[in-house]
């Protein structure tokens, strides 16, 4: 289904995920941050590009693996997208819903 973000149409699933992680951009992910009431900082964005690369790598997104990162450690994970932030992440980076999000 199509969703105007950004003023762009998008292709998203029923639960608003994007299918075409092409059609991702900066904006666009500022678009459903909004959405979902994260407000993106640069440490936001160096978290996206790493989803992003492990995603297009094949691999799967978990918590943990992303509190390994170097990035940020899980603490600053749930910081930065309160409530659901495995499920927030991966929408505004443009990815799919991770299999283990319910």
């Amino acid at each position: 289904m199509d969703k105007l973000i950004a003023g762009v149409n998008v292709d998203v699933t029923e639960d608003g995920y994007m299918t075409d992680a092409s059609q991702w951009t900066k904006e666009i992910a500022e678009g459903i941050a909004a959405e979902e009431g994260v407000e993106l900082t640069d440490k936001h964005f160096e978290l996206i590009e790493f989803l992003r690369n492990k995603v297009a790598n094949g691999e799967t997104l978990t918590i943990r693996g992303i509190g390994k990162s170097g990035v940020v450690n899980a603490k600053e994970f749930y910081a930065m997208f309160p409530g659901a932030p495995l499920k927030k992440a991966t929408k505004i980076s443009g990815v799919p819903k991770p299999t283990s999000c319910i």
